[in-house]
């Protein structure tokens, strides 16, 4: 594996792929890798003849600077995950290099109401951080294929807006969602929880579950009035139990039976905030 820090130095090896008629995917994360990220760069290797994983923490994607300042780094642990899946070249940017005019009087995207729901209404601003540094990283390497976990669902669709804003030669291809064998979605904020936390944390999961599997044509506030009060009653401050069209996120209140829906929720244990989301396929 090649490391870079600086990005006229991966352009150029990247370049140098593209001259050779080889294909590059991209798997971008922010560090404190897991199974889930490694599941990524499998798929990755699959598909393509190149694989490039980045490490950055964007600090325009936290509108709480707490959060940014209490994000876990575990940037040795990482580099030997990587090593050990075969990754071709890890991409470990200075700010400078992401930012390099600073991070005061960056471009705003048009991605429309998906900044104004769930993520975007409780977290201001973190979309529009999302689309800054994903611009930024989409130039530099300029990948045939980009690869995101499904357990950011929303950020997943504010991407492929992205994508389709810039019209840059990228693919996305959104993975399933990998958990733990107790159903909690693998992710980096796991590792802030307590043990007690730990197994509060499964609640998430399970809630999920039953919307999946309770959910009938009609109404769904009752449904998902139900699901909040069990992560309530588990420990939780919740920010949001939803239903929405899995194609475009428009939030519903009144399901038709056939539309493709994703049930989706994120709450606080603690100062941890964990999110997850399950597909319900049409015609269920």
């Amino acid at each position: 594996m090649i490391l870079f820090k600086q990005v006229e130095p991966i352009q150029q090896a990247l370049d140098k792929f593209r001259q050779e008629g080889r294909s590059i995917g991209f798997v971008p994360t922010m560090g404190a890798l897991h199974r889930g990220h490694i599941s990524l760069l499998e798929a990755a290797q699959k598909e393509n003849d190149a694989v490039v994983c980045s490490i950055f923490v964007n600090p325009t994607q936290f509108n709480d600077p707490s959060d940014f300042e209490k994000y876990p780094v575990t940037l040795e642990k990482d580099i030997e995950l990587l090593i050990q899946s075969h990754t071709n070249i890890l991409f470990l940017p200075y700010v400078s290099e992401i930012y390099p005019g600073g991070t005061n009087n960056l471009p705003n995207y048009e991605i429309g109401f998906l900044e104004t729901i769930l993520e975007g209404k409780y977290r201001p601003g973190h979309f529009q951080g999302v689309c800054q540094v994903m611009h930024r990283l989409l130039e530099i390497i300029l990948a045939n294929n980009l690869y995101m976990g499904q357990k950011d669902y929303q950020q997943c669709m504010v991407v492929k807006r992205l994508l389709e804003l810039t019209q840059l030669p990228t693919q996305l291809h959104t993975c399933s969602t990998l958990r733990e064998p107790d159903g909690l979605a693998m992710s980096s904020r796991n590792t802030r929880l307590s043990p007690a936390q730990r197994e509060q944390a499964v609640t998430i999961s399970r809630v999920l579950n039953e919307i999946c599997n309770n959910l009938e044509p009609g109404f769904t506030s009752p449904l998902l009035q139900s699901a909040e009060q069990k992560l309530v009653n588990a420990g939780f401050k919740v920010d949001y139990v939803s239903l929405a069209n899995a194609d475009n996120l428009e939030l519903l209140d009144n399901w038709d039976g056939q539309q493709p829906v994703v049930a989706l929720a994120a709450a606080y244990l603690g100062e941890v905030r964990l999110i997850d989301n399950m597909l319900i396929q049409s015609g269920k």
